[in-house]
C-alpha cells in the first residue's frame, strides 16, 4: 500500500494550487490517499486567505481519497506537523510529508514509496529526503547522510518514535557529547544556533528538533543527488522563508531507482558536498552580497 501524503496548508492559495497540481501529476497520485491539514487564521487579516485556501482544497480531485483536517484555532506549523505525523503514522506506519510551497517532480511519490519499502527494516535509516539544493554534480542518485531535510520527506513509525520535542534536552546532549561542530557541518551552518533560538522561542521549528533527534542517535537519511522537489517558499510569502534564491534546485523529471546501500553508513563525499555548499553560501561575504542584491531589488524582507 502506498504511504499516505500529508499536506500542510495555511494562507497561500496560489502556492497551494501549484503544489497540488504538481502532486496530481505524480505517477502514483491516483493510488494515494491525501490528508490535508489546514491551519486556522492567526488574525482577522488572514481569514479571507485561509477561507480561499479551504474553498480550493475541497475542489481537489485526482487522488484515491482526500481527507480534510481543518483547525478551529491557529496551531502554527510545528504543532500541526508534529500532531499530523504522529496521528497518521500510528495508523499507517509510514507517511510522506509536504508543505504548501513545494513543487514535486512526476516521480517524487514513486521514489518515496520505493525508498520506504526498500529501507523499511533498516534501523540505521530513519528519514527520506526528496530535495537536493547543493547541485553538486558528483553526488550519486541516492546517498546516506547524518542530516534530515524537511522539504518533501518521509519516515516510518519505527523512526518517528525517536522524535524529541524538547529542544533543551537535545541541545544539552549535543554539547555534552561535543557534537555541535559536526552537527553544524564543521561549523559552516548554524544548526545549533537554530536549536538555541527554538529553545528561546525565537523560532518554532519542528525540523531542527527532528534533525537533532536522529543525529544524536546516529540515524541516517536517504537523500537524492537529483532533486525531486523544488521549494517556492523563498519568495517572501512564507512564515519561515526569506528571499534570495539561496536554496534553488532543478527538478529531475525522470525516475530515480532505489537500490539498498550496504553497509548503511554515511557517504563522506556527500557530507563534504554540504560542508562546501554551506561554506560557499553562509560566509560573511556571501551573506553581505545577498543583502546588497536584495536591497538593490527593493526586497527588505530579510
Amino acid at each position: 500500500m502506498n504511504a499516505p501524503i500529508l499536506l500542510f496548508v495555511y494562507n497561500r492559495p496560489q502556492h497551494v494550487r501549484r503544489t497540488v497540481e504538481a502532486l496530481k501529476n505524480n505517477t502514483l497520485a491516483a493510488d494515494s490517499e491525501l490528508f490535508i491539514y489546514s491551519d486556522a487564521a492567526r488574525d482577522a487579516e488572514q481569514v479571507p486567505l485561509v477561507n480561499e485556501v479551504r474553498a480550493y482544497i475541497h475542489t481537489i480531485q485526482g487522488f484515491k481519497a482526500i481527507h480534510y483536517i481543518e483547525r478551529e484555532t491557529n496551531w502554527g506549523l510545528a504543532k500541526s506537523i508534529i500532531d499530523g505525523v504522529t496521528t497518521q503514522i500510528n495508523v499507517f506506519e509510514k507517511v510522506i510529508v509536504l508543505e504548501d510551497d513545494l513543487i514535486t517532480a512526476p516521480y517524487f511519490l514513486q521514489f518515496m514509496n520505493d525508498a520506504l519499502e526498500v529501507y523499511k527494516d533498516e534501523e540505521a535509516v530513519g528519514h527520506i529526503q526528496g530535495c537536493d539544493f547543493t547541485q553538486a554534480p558528483y553526488l550519486p542518485d541516492t546517498f546516506l547522510i547524518r542530516w534530515t531535510g524537511s522539504w518533501g520527506w518521509a519516515t516510518w513509525k519505527r523512526a518517528w518514535k525517536f522524535f524529541n520535542p524538547d529542544g533543551k534536552a537535545l541541545l544539552k546532549e549535543l554539547e555534552e557529547r561535543g557534537l555541535t561542530y559536526t552537527f553544524d557541518f564543521n561549523g559552516k551552518y548554524g544548526y545549533t544556533r537554530m536549536l538555541r533560538r527554538q529553545i528561546e522561542g525565537k523560532n518554532n521549528s519542528w525540523a531542527i528538533r527532528w534533525n537533532a533527534s536522529l543525529f544524536l542517535r546516529g540515524i541516517l537519511s536517504l537523500n537524492v543527488g537529483k532533486s525531486l522537489v523544488q521549494n517556492e517558499g523563498f519568495d517572501g510569502s512564507g512564515t519561515n522563508c526569506g528571499g534570495g534564491g539561496l536554496y534553488a534546485s532543478h527538478l529531475f523529471m525522470h525516475p530515480i531507482p532505489v537500490k539498498r546501500i550496504l553497509p548503511a553508513t554515511e557517504n563522506s563525499e556527500a557530507r563534504q558536498a554540504y560542508i562546501d555548499y554551506y561554506a560557499r553560501t553562509n560566509s560573511f561575504i556571501a551573506k553581505a552580497l545577498r543583502r546588497i542584491k536584495r536591497t538593490l531589488k527593493g526586497d527588505f524582507s530579510r
